[in-house]
């Protein structure tokens, strides 16, 4: 547990908040300000800052168990759509340094909006990032701190 990280301090109910599931793994809650009312949060117990520290076991129970509870919310709330996000670092909009994952709920016209503008980047810079990106996985170290 982090001291100072408000997660950490839900997982422990230090405060409360609106609990959906629990396990030994992870603790799956309603988060206080949605995007939309049924927005969700997993929270894995254990502290880790972002996706370059959560282990890659816990990682795949973690999206084993967002498929189970967006499935029960498809079916609980009749929604539209779903996003999953899962932000790392501040320049990416992370804001608290947990990892957590989002399901928000989508409903026809909403008016939510996760848009970004596209580039048009040649087919040999693909290439290139791609090289660099397979040659990471194959030789090097995947996972720096």
């Amino acid at each position: 547990m982090s001291d100072n990280c408000i997660f950490c301090k839900i997982i422990d109910g230090v405060i409360p908040s609106a609990v959906i599931y629990e396990d030994e793994i992870f603790k799956v809650i309603l988060d206080r300000f949605p995007s939309n009312l049924g927005h969700v949060l997993i929270l894995p117990k254990h502290h880790v800052r972002n996706i370059f520290e959560l282990d890659e076991e816990v990682g795949a129970k973690l999206f084993s168990l967002a498929i189970r509870i967006s499935k029960a919310m498809k079916e609980a709330l009749q929604i539209d759509g779903l996003n999953v996000l899962q932000n790392n670092g501040e320049v990416a909009g992370q804001t608290i340094h947990h990892f957590h994952l989002h399901l928000i709920p989508r409903f026809e016209n909403d008016k939510i909006n996760f848009g970004w503008v596209t580039s048009e980047p040649s087919l040999e810079e693909l290439d290139a990032v791609k090289d660099k990106i397979v040659e990471q996985i194959i030789y090097g170290e995947p996972y720096h701190k």
